[in-house]
């Protein structure tokens, strides 16, 4: 059985907590989340990568490496990440589209700003995790997996 390192979770503290897509893995094995503004310090990153919209594409070579999820609104995710270290980075195919009904204001291409679960969802699918579990909680899951059936089959 392969083990993966716990995925890191920071979340600012402005988030909505209730509409936060991933609090219903708060407590589950395998998941920390962290408060930003940091009141604790992160673990060693190094072996991590953070999503970004610009970077190289994420496939089953970084299957080795732990995800880091910056939960925010774009504009405060922007700010989040530049408090980080300096980490590996990783996009998701341009193609996946969210089911999550917002408008997004401060994202460079807002089609392909994804709901944090989507966003988590499609990293472990792309790197070979058991990821079904996710969505479970999620209200738009039935909109999510129908409109991106032709990546996730």
């Amino acid at each position: 059985m392969t083990t993966f390192l716990p995925t890191i979770i920071l979340r600012h503290r402005r988030e909505n907590k209730k509409k936060c897509t991933l609090s219903p893995l708060q407590g589950l094995s395998g998941f920390l989340f962290f408060d930003y503004p940091l009141k604790r310090t992160l673990p060693d990153l190094s072996s991590y990568f953070v999503l970004d919209i610009e970077a190289p594409l994420l496939t089953t070579d970084d299957s080795h490496l732990g995800v880091c999820i910056i939960d925010g609104t774009w504009k405060l995710a922007k700010k989040m990440s530049e408090a980080l270290p300096p980490m590996l980075k990783r996009s998701l195919p341009q193609e996946i589209i969210t089911a999550y009904p917002r408008k997004q204001t401060d994202c460079i291409d807002p089609q392909r700003g994804l709901a944090s679960i989507e966003a988590l969802y499609c990293a472990y699918k792309l790197m070979g995790k058991e990821a079904s579990y996710l969505l479970e909680n999620y209200h738009w899951e039935k909109e999510f997996l129908e409109t991106n059936k032709h990546l996730f089959h």
